[in-house]
């Protein structure tokens, strides 16, 4: 299942497009519903081992296993357990990482937390179909809402989020009150939709109706009621077009513009991190693959205009460009690996799995503290110091705020849905294939129990290995007794020739950038070994920059840090981080050229059951050749790129002496280089 990118050369000139205008589409009846590529595993399905089960124990012990405890908006007088507090995004943010946890751990304690919730949520849908906290119209002049009174309920936007908090609880439960309860939702909703559009309370509902579209389409796969369809097709129309948007490339061109308030909705990080699904739902709603190709345009633009080395896209609230100055908020990563997660589903596309790696290897593990309980609000790929201040970010903030690490820092919806990320990811390493078998389509270590074959047969897989820190991962197969089914998994296109081993023995050597399908016999304690050679290489980023990578891993100079603790009056404790130690390196030009035989890497610890994201836990480094640039400085809490000439050299001054400085993995990083200017 290789699938190459196509590169679309012309730029045609289109005017950006209104709400739920889907210019050059045709839509197709609902008979064209395409099934996914790929099914997700009921939750609970994968269980994490290794350093990620080791992560998923740190999110437990820290904020996501006690945000309930330790955040007033989610502990007080809660709107989603019928009180008068919180009912709007954050409390669903959170369970919907934090429900996922529950399960991935087998955790009772975490599991009678979010099940309040849920249960709440359950047991206090109205006869008309409507869920949700008691509104105001509902607690203060006891109205009833159903679809003639919709204008009294509230916004369809945090419904959104609660329906794939329900969504991932009936994949673990299978408990059938979810699918009445969606039911009735969604058929409240089709007729509630023709007096309460999708953005009638706010403009978040409609920049994010993908997300409703998506979990209408997910019970239309369970019921296969036809008007399920036609209410995604309803909510695609009366929703941000980002379908169109993403096609068309005049929308990309705009967001490079001007940073003001005229249409900032249409290019905030988070809103365009869930938009990026929406080409592939449509596509899975009509079968039309125009939806795929302007998916692949969307995404190769804005990786193109606004990508950082790490893997994600600025976001500082708004699309930034691809300076290597610019940050990008920590919501947006965790939605965009979700994005990728259901496009990866849905197109089997080799791209956007290798794109969800290298985003949860790199972008994801730096933002958060080791305890899990404070985040940046917007991290910055060369950042070389923590601090409060007003950086080239489109939200500044009047408290300065936005830099630093603190349970509240800038906007607190990071705080409530940072969790989904791991979780998620981890929920999403395996999948169910055709012809019942499995694909592994990330990697990373867990056990995964599923029904295989004609039988459906159990089998259990333990997947050992140290990825993305080692090449090798071993698959150990536990089956009762002897099945045939297609075992698949994913050759990353990073990885030039991967080798295949069947019980010791050579099996095949496989290119880059496809899935291989093994079908065949599987007997008990077989064991499937993959080795992916991962090759130190280099690639250009903003401003002639220059990144060093090995397989999913992006890799930055290594700084010694220090730490200082602070309280603001408002947002209260908070860390900055300051360099320790020398970092105004450049890169020369020959070793960017030929970085793997320049550079050498060096094994430095086992990766533990004490692991954590951090540089006392390194277990990787890379020794590359340097020069120092006098000149090079921290200005106002910032380190300006230095200009380059057109071949991107830097032309000023640089010490003659050569140094070799240590690159660790990005994500274990505070303080950083990562975007390296290239000298002569």
């Amino acid at each position: 299942m290789k699938i190459k990118w196509m590169v679309c050369c012309a730029l045609p000139v289109v005017f950006m497009l209104p709400l739920g205008a889907q210019a050059g589409i045709k839509q197709v009846s609902p008979g064209a519903y395409t099934p996914p590529a790929y099914e997700a595993l009921p939750l609970g399905s994968v269980k994490p081992t290794g350093w990620l089960k080791r992560q998923l124990q740190i999110m437990r012990n820290g904020a996501t296993g006690h945000l309930d405890e330790t955040y007033a908006k989610v502990k007080n007088d809660n709107g989603w357990l019928g009180g008068r507090g919180d009912g709007w995004e954050e409390t669903p943010y959170w369970l919907d990482g934090a429900l996922p946890l529950a399960y991935l751990l087998d955790d009772k304690i975490l599991k009678e937390k979010v099940l309040r919730y849920v249960n709440w949520t359950i047991d206090h849908q109205r006869p008309s179909g409507y869920f949700g906290p008691l509104t105001r119209m509902e607690l203060d002049s006891n109205v009833t809402i159903d679809p003639q009174h919709a204008a009294y309920g509230d916004d369809w936007w945090p419904k959104m989020v609660m329906l794939k908090v329900l969504q991932q609880y009936y994949s673990a439960t299978g408990d059938k009150k979810v699918i009445k309860l969606m039911s009735k939702y969604f058929r409240y909703q089709t007729e509630a939709l023709k007096i309460a559009p999708i953005g009638k309370w706010t403009e978040w509902a409609a920049s994010r109706g993908a997300e409703n579209v998506m979990m209408a389409q997910w019970l239309y796969s369970i019921t296969k009621e036809d008007y399920l369809l036609e209410l995604a097709e309803l909510i695609e129309q009366q929703a941000y077009p980002w379908t169109s948007w993403f096609g068309n490339r005049d929308w990309v061109i705009n967001t490079t513009t001007y940073r003001n308030n005229y249409q900032w909705m249409n290019r905030h990080a988070v809103n365009v991190a869930m938009g990026l699904k929406a080409p592939a739902v449509n596509y899975q709603r009509t079968g039309n693959k125009q939806y795929l190709q302007n998916l692949h345009t969307g995404w190769k633009d804005l990786m193109t205009i606004h990508g950082l080395p790490m893997g994600i896209f600025s976001g500082d609230e708004d699309l930034n460009g691809n300076d290597p100055t610019q940050g990008v908020e920590l919501c947006a990563i965790v939605e965009a690996m979700y994005s990728l997660e259901q496009i990866s589903a849905i197109t089997g596309d080799v791209a956007y799995m290798d794109a969800l790696e290298k985003m949860a290897f790199n972008a994801l593990p730096t933002q958060t503290t080791d305890d899990y309980n404070a985040r940046q609000y917007f991290q910055v790929a060369n950042q070389l110091q923590i601090s409060k201040g007003v950086f080239n970010f489109s939200l500044p903030f009047d408290r300065e705020m936005c830099n630093v690490l603190g349970p509240r820092s800038g906007y607190t919806c990071c705080l409530a849905n940072m969790h989904q990320g791991w979780t998620k990811f981890t929920t999403h390493l395996w999948y169910q294939a055709p012809d019942n078998g499995l694909a592994a389509l990330a990697y990373g270590p867990n056990t995964m129990t599923a029904k295989v074959g004609k039988k459906e047969q159990e089998v259990s897989i333990r997947e050992i290995t140290d990825y993305p820190f080692n090449e090798t991962i071993k698959f150990e197969i536990a089956l009762k007794k002897e099945t045939e089914f297609p075992l698949q998994l994913r050759i990353p296109q990073w990885c030039d020739t991967a080798v295949v081993l069947l019980n010791g023995q050579p099996y095949s050597k496989e290119k880059g950038g496809q899935i291989i399908t093994i079908k065949r016999e599987w007997k008990n304690k077989d064991i499937l070994t993959l080795q992916l050679p991962m090759k130190i290489a280099t690639g250009t980023w903003g401003r002639n920059s220059s990144a060093v990578e090995r397989g999913p891993l992006v890799y930055a100079l290594k700084i010694q840090e220090r730490w200082e603790k602070a309280t603001d009056t408002i947002e209260g404790d908070y860390f900055s981080v300051y360099p320790e130690s020398n970092w105004n390196y450049g890169l020369r030009r020959v070793d960017v050229q030929h970085a793997a035989d320049s550079m050498k890497v060096s094994m430095q610890r086992p990766v533990g059951d004490s692991f954590v994201w951090n540089l006392q836990h390194v277990p990787i480094e890379i020794t590359a050749p340097a020069k120092k640039i006098p000149s090079w400085k921290v200005l106002n809490g910032v380190a300006y790129q230095p200009p380059t000439d057109r071949e991107g050299i830097y032309k000023g001054k640089v010490d003659t002496v050569l140094q070799h400085i240590t690159l660790v993995p990005y994500g274990f990083t505070k303080v950083r280089v990562v975007a390296f200017p290239v000298v002569p």
